[in-house]
């Protein structure tokens, strides 16, 4: 979850929040940071949500790459 979304000369400092908090700073171009800061301002969804949903985008699609448990069948063949 994230709990922070800070704006510094178009640059994100997102901070997250788990069972500890981690730190990690998102780099955007002024084009993003328009656009996001536009469709922020008609849907009144925050711009840290965007990123959060954004990021599960990329997680879900990449889900085959990431570690996971192991399955007991052999679903290579």
């Amino acid at each position: 979850m994230i709990i922070g979304l800070t704006l510094y000369d178009n640059i994100y400092s997102v901070t997250f929040m788990s069972r500890k908090k981690i730190s990690t700073t998102v780099y955007i171009t002024e084009e993003q940071n328009e656009l996001l800061k536009a469709l922020n301002e008609k849907t009144k969804v925050p711009i840290a949500e965007f990123i959060r949903q954004g990021i599960d985008m990329i997680l879900e699609k990449n889900k085959k790459e990431l570690p996971g448990q192991l399955s007991l069948i052999d679903n290579s063949k």
